[in-house]
């Protein structure tokens, strides 16, 4: 079990139904139970529930809370990712030293400063998450390596060539069809996750994070 417990913070943004933004672990007071990261492909969707086949093979039946949203995601470039735009990158620490991406998600402006801050994360063993201010991008042979901000502090943070970049599109239910691969931050209950937000692949564009 993580000891630092991720959640999603729930935003509703001009044009697109609600954003994701991979946040800072709440407050002992805010937590109702545990939260989890559920990754995986759409088994079938019906009403209320959504059964997903996680990336770990587990079949789960997912809750739908009240007032839940759907997001997709779409492809972007690393070309994309100018200075003074908020991002979210997991990354890996690299034998040389510094963090490697593995992947970006660039923010609509309205969610500047949302999450903002270095967390760890669950995408691969040791990865962390960054919601940060984009400082400066520059290029070099390896791709491209970005300074982003947070709470007065800098890290750089390299994005190798065919890292996934993508940012936030609309979705709708008719979306959550069989196979689509899903992200879904979710809290664990007693009776099995509940969600208020799915993130669905469409359009050939999955979520990475």
């Amino acid at each position: 079990m993580m000891k630092n417990i991720l959640f999603a913070l729930l935003i509703g943004v001009s044009g697109i139904s609600s954003a994701v933004v991979i946040a800072a672990p709440a407050h002992a007071e805010e937590v109702r139970g545990e939260r989890i990261n559920v990754r995986g492909s759409i088994v079938n969707y019906s009403g209320s529930t959504l059964k997903v086949k996680t990336r770990e093979g587990e079949t789960l039946d997912i809750s739908l809370a009240d007032g839940w949203q759907v997001s997709s995601v779409a492809k972007a470039q690393v070309t994309d990712i100018k200075p003074g735009d908020f991002v979210g990158i997991a990354s890996l620490p690299k034998e040389g030293g510094g963090d490697g991406a593995l992947e970006v998600l660039i923010l609509p402006p309205a969610l500047k400063g949302a999450g903002e801050g270095n967390y760890s994360w669950d995408l691969k063993p040791d990865s962390s998450m960054t919601n940060a201010t984009v400082a400066d991008a520059v290029k070099d042979v390896d791709g491209r390596t970005v300074t982003v901000s947070y709470h007065g502090k800098e890290k750089k943070i390299s994005i190798p060539d065919g890292t996934p970049v993508v940012t936030l599109a609309p979705a709708i239910k008719d979306d959550l069809l069989p196979e689509a691969v899903v992200f879904i931050p979710a809290e664990k209950t007693a009776t099995g996750p509940v969600a208020r937000q799915v993130l669905v692949g469409k359009n050939g564009v999955v979520p990475p994070m």
